[in-house]
């Protein structure tokens, strides 16, 4: 995020730098919740290396709604900002380097940079952008198929077919994981037949 900011406010660099030195460290293994749902969150997480999940529970099933990589960051915002339970579960599911932001650093960061006109526009920026990437996403959960979904994601993030087990991408697309093994058979097949008659 730091290294976002630096690029897009070049100004800023030598301010963003020092506050490089607030994030925390740390290494953990796949399988690590960060943030449980119902907990009030304090910390903001950075990938450094490995993948990040955040999922909600949906009567005893957990629910996949995104994956963050290296060079993305995640908290549980409404959480973070109004002191109030999260409504999901921030897990790595690869062993994973994050780095941590804790809520008063974050703060002080936001005080000190909060009259700069440019500083604040990026920010708004980052903000629509996210807000944009759900609508999306929630739109294509209503209008596309789970097949459809499958192929976005192999065109637009082929890191999460790549990287990601089957059963949280099955639980992301809104399937089983039978029937995510039945739409990747299907689409083999199909591959198979084009490549063969070509």
């Amino acid at each position: 995020m730091l290294d976002y900011l630096e690029a897009r406010l070049p100004h800023l660099k030598n301010k963003l730098q020092q506050f490089a030195a607030l994030y925390e460290r740390i290494e953990v293994p796949a399988r690590t919740i960060l943030l449980r749902e119902g907990e009030i969150s304090r910390r903001f997480f950075f990938v450094e290396k490995g993948c990040l999940r955040a999922w909600i529970n949906n009567n005893g099933k957990d629910l996949t709604f995104q994956f963050f990589f290296e060079g993305q960051g995640v908290s549980s915002a409404e959480s973070f900002r109004r002191n109030i339970p999260s409504i999901f579960t921030i897990e790595a599911i690869e062993p994973s380097v994050i780095h941590i932001m804790h809520k008063k650093d974050y703060e002080s960061i936001m005080q000190e940079l909060n009259t700069d006109a440019a500083f604040l526009k990026e920010m708004t920026e980052i903000i629509f952008e996210r807000q944009l990437y759900y609508v999306r996403e929630f739109l294509s959960f209503i209008r596309d198929t789970p097949r459809q979904r499958y192929l976005n994601l192999l065109q637009q993030k082929p890191q999460v077919v790549q990287r990601v087990p089957q059963h949280y991408i099955a639980s992301y697309l809104g399937v089983t994981s039978v029937h995510l093994s039945r739409i990747r058979n299907k689409l083999l097949k199909e591959n198979k037949k084009s490549s063969s008659s070509s």
